[in-house]
């Protein structure tokens, strides 16, 4: 394989097409797309200054490496791609890309990245932005922190494990979501969503978990998350705390310890279809006040 080491490029395409080939402690000062259309690549220690740095390229593997800010957009149309211990300031980076693993990299400016994608696994990633992981599909999770509102909206098929994610409207008109001990935080939690299991998260939102179909949750706290479960089909759900308030949901079951308020205007849903126990209900009502 051909070896750049301590290499300086500059230009538009400074390696254009290049394959098989090993870039060890280099840098790509500026100039668009320097490794468009490549293949084979493995990159270590190096810096990316500029634009577009890896653009429909093919078997690429980053280790030690930057993406600065200024690399923004950085990595699209891009398959079978492995970067570890690497540090992805660039905004917007990964956009419909396929099979992409990240283990233990920082995004520190992850707006907008990741979107339409599909087979991604995240290790012991952390980033912080918004509209993280838009329409994303196959994804797996293990030690996710993020910061940042409406991750994953439109995505399907993903598993997330040990993770923290602090994130208005987040998993919204999602398909097929699976959370395992992680701590959510963040208003109108997965609505519109479909096939979704959380077990042993812990979830603090303001109007979340409503307009869902088919939600299980087991063992699972909601500390501070009222007006709960709204218009939900075939919910199974085994809280092991007290809820503030549930309001109409239309199927299903809920186990709780308490509930502050529940809410069921027989007007708008058959309280007979869903079964709730609780061991103190502290307020029944019809009518709930209106909110989003």
């Amino acid at each position: 394989m051909k070896e750049y080491n301590q290499g300086l490029f500059t230009g538009e395409r400074a390696l254009y097409h290049l394959e098989n080939a090993n870039i060890i402690n280099s840098v790509f000062q500026d100039g668009e797309s320097p490794l468009k259309e490549s293949k084979n690549i493995h990159i270590d220690g190096s810096i990316f200054r500029w634009k577009y740095p890896l653009w429909y390229a093919n078997q690429i593997t980053v280790e030690n490496t930057t993406l600065l800010e200024t690399a923004r957009s950085g990595i699209w149309y891009t398959n079978y791609i492995e970067m570890n211990n690497c540090m992805i300031e660039a905004p917007k980076t990964f956009r419909r890309g396929h099979h992409i693993t990240l283990t233990n990299c920082i995004l520190p400016l992850a707006q907008e990245t990741f979107w339409n994608c599909s087979d991604i696994v995240l290790k012991n990633v952390t980033a912080r932005g918004d509209y993280f992981g838009m329409n994303a599909q196959n994804v797996e999770i293990d030690h996710f922190n993020l910061t940042g509102n409406y991750c994953f909206d439109g995505a399907k098929n993903i598993v997330v494990r040990n993770s923290r994610l602090i994130s208005k409207d987040s998993f919204w008109n999602t398909e097929n979501v699976e959370i395992y001990d992680s701590y959510i935080v963040g208003e109108y939690l997965a609505w519109n969503s479909k096939n979704i299991k959380f077990v042993n998260c812990t979830i603090e939102s303001n109007q979340g978990l409503n307009y869902m179909d088919n939600v299980e949750m087991i063992n699972c706290t909601l500390i501070h998350t009222d007006l709960a479960f709204e218009f939900v089909s075939n919910l199974n759900a085994k809280i092991n705390s007290h809820i503030d308030s549930v309001k109409n949901p239309i199927s299903g079951q809920l186990e709780c310890e308490s509930i502050g308020e529940l809410i069921m205007d027989p007007d708008l849903i058959n309280p007979e279809q869903t079964d709730i126990r609780a061991k103190h209900i502290e307020k029944r009502s019809d009518k709930g006040e209106e909110r989003r």
